[in-house]
């Protein structure tokens, strides 16, 4: 009876393990909510993803995808447009709450969705794709900007360009999708243009301003959307909304995603497994650094990196490791360069929240150097330093004779009883050393003062 109740127990627990961070029971028809408050990057394609899926699943009437956020990452936001574009369930866009913004990326996202609507007090649109990530530009740079090629650009925007046409072609062809104002559109790409709620709605960028989720289900009834290719009617008056929570991983996704913290996982789990395998045995700091070295390994996987950087900073790491144990200098610095030279290359591209921060790493390249010669200088003092095990640490330590015959005999050293021999005379009473220690017999000699034979 025992048995059945912990199987019992055991199937509870791996089936709500299974279940979705979002799902939950219910019937009939409902309004899903989903909130992306902060940077866009890989935490909120999953929680997108899973809400979609959700929503689903329940055969929800809508989901409303709130928005509240600065940018963030191109490859991201563009996962996220096309789970809405694939959706079976139609999305409502809604910048929330008073004060929110859709930026940037968010702006491209809105776009994107079967409705979209803002709060009052909200603002969209600074849409212009940001610099490639990299080194930052040298002392008299700015005058190559003056320069011009064959085409009129000065030779670092070409690039720039390209990246900018494709953003241009992407927001237009989701406006052309969606019937919203691309002109615009493309004005906020190209000139980083943006957009008071009232101001939206003028411009035929949104289709309403609600200033909760009620009026905004009411404003959206009736509406006829366009949803995986099939024509659809809105009916969503009245619904019941439920706000979907994001899960634990996803949280966790959302703090180990940003590159300076994924850096600092990797910079502690590396020094971690150093620790580890200089001191066998301590066990705790092997096993936290193997957990940080993955998660900071797995969220630099999820990031557009660089991995030229990436192997900078692991030779950077490397060096200063080596220095710690074999004091060179050139190593140091040399692990210090290498460091922060990966660091500034560690991004193939920079958005709001998903940039490097030199207030980070630099202070870790420094305590990174800093831990690396001290530890240097314990090594070193410890080479330095006599034996203090061994027979080369019994070496002129004083012993007591306490028989002697003829060249052998037996004498205290250490508190313990040794066979002993010596190649002068000596006997019980004179004062001598150990000169040498072989097959467990001490060889000693009288320790005389000037070597002559005078007793100390």
């Amino acid at each position: 009876m025992i048995f059945a109740r912990v199987a019992l127990l055991a199937a509870a627990l791996l089936a709500a393990a299974v279940v979705s961070p979002f799902s939950s029971t219910g019937s009939g028809k409902v309004a899903l909510s989903v909130a992306i408050d902060g940077a866009i990057g890989p935490a909120s394609t999953r929680q997108l993803e899973e809400a979609l899926d959700t929503a689903a699943k329940r055969d929800a009437a809508v989901l409303i995808l709130q928005l509240n956020t600065p940018g963030g990452l191109v490859t991201s936001m563009r996962e996220m447009i096309a789970d809405i574009l694939a959706s079976p369930v139609p999305v409502i866009g809604y910048v929330a709450p008073a004060g929110g913004h859709a930026a940037s990326a968010g702006t491209y996202i809105l776009y994107a969705t079967h409705v979209a609507a803002m709060a009052p007090g909200t603002n969209l649109g600074a849409a212009t794709p940001v610099e490639l990530g990299g080194l930052p530009s040298l002392p008299g740079g700015e005058k190559d900007k003056d320069q011009k090629d064959a085409t009129g650009r000065p030779p670092g925007d070409a690039m720039m360009a390209k990246v900018t046409n494709d953003a241009v072609a992407l927001i237009r062809s989701l406006a052309e999708l969606r019937g919203r104002n691309g002109d615009w559109g493309e004005k906020a790409v190209r000139e980083a243009a943006s957009l008071s709620a009232s101001a939206a709605l003028q411009e035929h960028v949104i289709d309403f301003i609600a200033r909760d989720t009620a009026e905004l289900l009411k404003l959206a009834d009736g509406r006829t959307v366009d949803v995986a290719g099939k024509k659809q009617v809105l009916a969503t008056d009245g619904l019941p909304v439920e706000t979907l929570e994001p899960g634990w991983f996803i949280r966790l996704l959302a703090v180990i995603t940003d590159p300076n913290v994924a850096v600092i996982l990797m910079l502690v789990g590396v020094y971690g497994i150093i620790f580890e395998f200089t001191s066998p045995g301590a066990v705790a700091p092997g096993v936290i650094g193997t957990i940080c070295l993955v998660l900071g390994l797995y969220a630099l996987n999820l990031l557009p990196i660089n991995y030229a950087g990436l192997a900078l900073m692991l030779l950077g790491i490397a060096f200063l490791a080596i220095e710690a144990f074999n004091p060179t200098v050139v190593l140091g610095l040399g692990g210090v360069a290498a460091f922060l030279l990966g660091s500034a290359l560690l991004l193939k591209v920079e958005g709001p929240g998903f940039a490097m921060s030199w207030a980070v790493i630099g202070p870790a390249a420094a305590l990174t150097l800093g831990l690396a010669l001290l530890t240097g200088t314990y090594v070193w003092a410890a080479r330095k330093s006599p034996p203090r095990v061994g027979g080369e640490a019994m070496r002129g330590l004083p012993v007591e004779i306490l028989d002697w015959q003829g060249g052998e005999g037996h004498v205290l050293a250490l508190g313990e009883r040794w066979r002993a021999r010596a190649d002068e005379p000596v006997a019980p009473g004179h004062s001598v050393e150990v000169t040498d220690v072989g097959d467990l017999v001490l060889t000693v000699r009288r320790r005389d003062a000037n070597n002559n034979g005078a007793i100390r």
